[in-house]
């Protein structure tokens, strides 16, 4: 069935505050570090541990990284006072920019920190992982891996073939928006920013808790931003920085910004946002199953934590969002509008109708309207346009209310029977047969429709006084 996420990113999101946020909803630890030790990466540990923010018990991960490949983002001074040297930006790389911080100041320390054993107390790693690197080593002594090379560590790493595919997504919504920073192809993306080891380990982390709590419904309202500048390999840049910018645009996520200074919203968090949004808002009524929170490591006035929820719809009804596309058509045939409501149906329109109108000069015609949601639109307003002899449609969003419903089968006297349960709000059950079916049943058993009819409604109504 699948399980929905809010995501309450009041103080944005990054890769590590969503990957803590899913373990505190329950994702499985055993399960993710198996997944993460399957990728044949090496230089990098993970620490799961709690602590306080803003007085708040609070998951974090930490993405340890030996001291080949460690980076300055726990450097508040580095990030926002401008004053490092210019040969310091080439250990910073972007996500280390957006997100993984190692200041443990706000540890609780009585609390019991879950490490790799393979990770030092001085922060080296033994690499117990004895795959080879995959990507480019340059003069810093960095891998540099580019999209093909992540592309093949997620493909052989022992995960789900949906937790590739989410992890895989992310990748590419992160590429395309540094390529389009930068001024180049997405193949030429060979930096720093895509291919870091946190961001690799964040990204694959975030998709295997995804699927491990089974996420198939993901609602983001919006995400919270910051103001000012902030250090990174390329420089000193706004807030939000411009892969952020991107992604936020190409998505249509809403962005919302608040005065304080610092950067809330990273690359990947805005990545992992974009890739598993469905919806952008919430049922009018629902329920909490669980709450998780996810810390980020950057100390603002503003505490970064990720709120995450499992909620569940109030049952009776929901909000849907629905195109109207509508035509009045005067020099159409008949045989022609028949042939363009099969066409419309048989390419995702929901409904379609004609209402004979009068027009301009008394002209008897028709008034096409179709339903639809908004995947479909192109598409549908192409077969109107090709098969009719209109020159415009007039668009429109709507809202709607939907009941509940899912398909039934009703055992009657003559046989099974499928059927459509709706329930309403007031938690009443009304069981509707499918036209289709009592047509059949009517011609089979030589009966006429109202019969067969009468005979389903007959038998609902005594399982209903059965059951009461």
């Amino acid at each position: 069935m699948g399980q929905t996420l809010y995501l309450e990113c009041n103080s944005g999101i990054s890769g590590d505050m969503a990957v803590a946020a899913l373990l505190d909803l329950g994702a499985n630890e055993e399960v993710l570090r198996n997944a993460l030790y399957s990728m044949g990466i090496t230089g990098f540990g993970i620490e799961i541990s709690r602590v306080k923010k803003a007085g708040l018990d609070v998951c974090d991960f930490n993405v340890k990284l030996d001291k080949e490949h460690e980076n300055h983002d726990h450097n508040m001074e580095y990030l926002h006072g401008h004053e490092a040297s210019d040969g310091h930006k080439e250990w910073y790389n972007n996500e280390g920019c957006h997100g993984h911080s190692h200041n443990m100041e706000e540890h609780n320390h009585n609390g019991h920190a879950h490490s790799d054993r393979n990770l030092h107390d001085d922060g080296h790693s033994h690499q117990d992982i004895h795959a080879p690197q995959a990507g480019h080593t340059h003069h810093d002594g960095h891998v540099h891996r580019g999209l093909p090379e992540i592309q093949e560590i997620i493909e052989h790493a022992d995960i789900s073939s949906r937790a590739k595919k989410t992890a895989l997504k992310i990748f590419n919504i992160i590429a395309h928006a540094e390529a389009q920073a930068h001024g180049t192809d997405i193949d030429n993306v060979h930096f720093h920013e895509v291919g870091a080891i946190d961001s690799i380990v964040d990204i694959v982390a975030a998709a295997v808790c995804l699927d491990n709590l089974d996420i198939t419904e993901v609602i983001v309202p919006y995400l919270c931003e910051g103001t000012g500048t902030i250090r990174c390999q390329h420089g000193i840049l706004p807030v939000p920085v411009p892969a952020v910018a991107n992604i936020v645009q190409m998505y249509g996520l809403p962005l919302r910004i608040h005065k304080t200074q610092g950067e809330f919203v990273t690359p990947t968090g805005a990545a992992i946002a974009a890739a598993i949004r469905s919806k952008n808002v919430l049922p009018e009524q629902f329920t909490i199953q669980k709450t998780g929170m996810g810390a980020g490591k950057r100390n603002y006035e503003r505490p970064s934590i990720l709120r995450a929820m499992l909620i569940k719809a109030e049952t009776g009804h929901k909000e849907d969002i629905v195109y109207k596309l509508e035509t009045n058509i005067d020099d159409c045939t008949g045989e022609a509008l028949g042939y363009v409501m099969e066409r419309l149906f048989e390419n995702g329109a929901a409904d379609v109708n004609y209402i004979p109108v009068f027009m301009k000069k008394n002209r008897p015609a028709y008034l096409l309207t179709v339903l639809c949601q908004e995947k479909y639109v192109n598409c549908l307003e192409n077969i109107i346009f090709n098969e009719t002899t209109t020159i415009g449609i007039r668009k429109s969003r709507m809202e709607r209310t939907v009941l509940e419903r899912k398909p039934v089968t009703v055992e009657l006297p003559f046989g099974k029977m499928p059927a459509k349960k709706c329930i309403l709000p007031d938690g009443s059950i009304r069981i509707y047969p499918e036209y289709e079916i009592i047509a059949k049943t009517a011609k089979e058993k030589g009966m006429s429709i109202q019969e067969v009819f009468n005979i389903f409604h007959k038998y609902m109504e005594e399982k209903n006084n059965a059951t009461n």
